[in-house]
């Protein structure tokens, strides 16, 4: 499959996962694309750790509520800091943003499967910095984001439907042409 093709057909997994290890090997290049992202004025806002000892992914779990990855064997999560780029400017949503579909990529293209949970961590109720805690980050950092990873037990659902190219895209103006 090609890059466009791996684009076009990626979709987020909600499932089980089979209960076999990622090698740190895999993990490595998982979040070296994820670190290749482009970055606002190269600030390098996003910071990753990788998690894959079950003790602390059992820890980490115990606070993510409702449950989600439960299954996976590996997760990354998704570090950010506020680093202002220019006068009031910080680009750190778009860089870890960028960050996180470089992964997302990375990991479809290696057999794997995983889901982008950002909104689920990032309410009233804190959970990524119940998970930050847990991992020992340093306040000045936020936990926005996590993505299990592993080899899919059952069969994904097939990518949803998105509306029509016309319904979204155009050429030489808004819904010119």
């Amino acid at each position: 499959m090609n890059m466009i093709e791996r684009i076009l057909n990626r979709r987020s997994y909600r499932g089980r996962y089979e209960n076999t290890p990622v090698p740190r090997e895999d993990l490595k290049k998982i979040m070296e694309a994820g670190l290749a992202a482009p970055s606002g004025c190269n600030k390098q806002t996003t910071s990753l750790i990788a998690i894959d000892d079950p003790a602390l992914l059992e820890r980490l779990r115990a606070v993510i509520d409702p449950p989600a990855g439960a299954t996976a064997p590996a997760m990354i999560c998704v570090l950010t800091q506020k680093i202002f780029a220019y006068r009031d400017r910080c680009f750190q949503v778009q860089d870890y943003a960028a960050a996180i579909e470089n992964m997302l990529l990375a990991i479809c293209e290696m057999g794997y499967e995983s889901c982008w949970y950002e909104g689920h961590i990032t309410d009233e109720d804190k959970i990524g910095r119940k998970m930050a805690d847990i991992l020992g980050v340093p306040q000045e950092y936020d936990l926005v984001c996590f993505l299990p990873i592993g080899r899919a037990a059952e069969k994904p659902r097939p990518a949803p439907r998105k509306k029509a190219f016309e319904d979204r895209a155009w050429f030489n103006g808004f819904k010119a042409e």
